[in-house]
């Protein structure tokens, strides 16, 4: 049984606090935080209507370290889950730190003044929660996440040598809007507008924006045109992999969403450092932000599934062998669950997951830590039974 406070209210926390409502047996304690206390109290009512579970909420900038070290202090959880935005990681790693509580998140760090994310400021915590005795769990989302777990499932039972790995990522759902992004606008849109990158032979090589496409035939959905981009999870495989050689990130994107993007893009609208404005300041793609519908209000109208998933190729007893491992998940289905949209739905259960494994021990060590450092297996187990069943086909 355990005490733990959420912090982040957008459309992941909210499959968050409706899934460790339904694992009200190992999460008997639930504290839900945001700077947005009205969407705090909508997710309080949801589960307590639907569950029977009373849950806490707070206010709290995840910004202000001093300010989650008093909520920390007050709730005394076991574990912070941070479902914020990843530019308030380090923040929240820090008030973890001053409290000795342990920490799960579920993306990178990513600068708030630069298009850049990376693992070097949250690794370079790995002495200090050693130290303390406490540990931190990065990435537990997923992609990165369950592909990362899904990496170490096919190292651990299929290959002797994985050579490499394409990791493949279709949202085939439809909401209706002319343009929208399954999740925070500015992470969305700086991600898939950014180069594009990828890792062969020991380096990492640079491409232009959705300069390599690839056609890929999803299961359950179909052919569907996909982009290489840069995606963090990559930059953890690369150290823990046993003889990868390459591994590429390709996402599905609808010339409609291209389109809309380019002219945002070419007009100055995805830009990050703040222009004035009739006497204000204001940043272009926060300014955007607020213009786009919310994502964690495209549940209701959105319709059609995701399949996200790895192929790995290399090398077993001798021979070389192939491996698709993948996930289906349907929006309309997720929303009947959890009121959310299966990208919000795919990225908290394994949140969930996470925390779960980490009170229970199966995952526990002092030090910072992501997902594929682990015994994959009962993360696997937990998926089939907590709403993200995986397929396995040799190609």
């Amino acid at each position: 049984m355990a005490n733990i406070l959420i912090i982040g209210a957008g459309g992941v926390g909210r499959v968050v606090v409706h899934k460790c409502a339904l694992n009200h047996d190992v999460f008997d304690k639930i504290t839900l935080a945001s700077r947005t206390l009205s969407k705090c109290e909508l997710y309080q009512k949801e589960v307590s209507q639907r569950y029977n579970v009373d849950i806490g909420i707070a206010k709290v900038d995840a910004d202000d370290i001093q300010a989650l070290v008093t909520l920390i202090q007050k709730i005394k959880p076991d574990i912070v889950l941070n479902i914020a935005l990843p530019y308030q990681d380090l923040t929240i790693m820090e008030a973890c730190l001053q409290t000795g509580v342990d920490y799960l998140d579920t993306a990178n760090y990513e600068h708030p003044d630069t298009a850049k994310f990376e693992y070097k400021e949250q690794w370079a915590y790995h002495q200090r929660f050693k130290e303390k005795g406490i540990m931190a769990l990065l990435g537990s989302g997923f992609d990165p996440g369950v592909t990362n777990v899904f990496c170490a499932y096919a190292q651990k039972h299929y290959f002797d040598e994985i050579h490499t790995i394409d990791i493949l990522d279709c949202n085939d759902g439809d909401h209706g809007y002319p343009f929208a992004t399954n999740f925070n606008p500015e992470i969305n849109l700086r991600e898939v507008s950014a180069k594009g990158r990828y890792w062969e032979d020991g380096a990492w090589i640079e491409t232009k924006p959705m300069e390599i496409k690839k056609v890929w035939n999803y299961p359950q959905i179909g052919q569907r045109d996909s982009y290489l981009l840069y995606h963090e999870e990559m930059e953890s495989l690369i150290k823990h992999i046993k003889g990868l050689k390459r591994i590429r990130f390709f996402m599905t994107f609808g010339e409609s969403y291209l389109t809309h993007m380019k002219c945002l893009e070419n007009v100055g609208m995805l830009g990050i450092e703040e222009v004035e404005h009739n006497g204000c300041k204001i940043v272009p793609i926060q300014f955007l932000k607020t213009l786009l519908p919310d994502p964690a209000t495209l549940g209701k109208r959105t319709k059609g599934k995701t399949n996200i998933g790895i192929v790995a190729h290399g090398i077993k007893d001798g021979k070389e062998k192939t491996i698709y491992i993948y996930n289906v998940c349907d929006h309309e289905q997720t929303y009947k669950e959890t009121l959310s949209q299966a990208v919000s739905y795919t990225t908290g259960v394994p949140a969930m997951i996470g925390a779960k494994l980490m009170i229970n021990d199966a995952w526990m060590k002092p030090g910072v830590y992501n997902m594929e450092q682990f015994d994959p297996d009962p993360f696997m187990e937990a998926l089939n039974t907590q709403g993200l069943p995986y397929f396995i086909k040799e190609l």
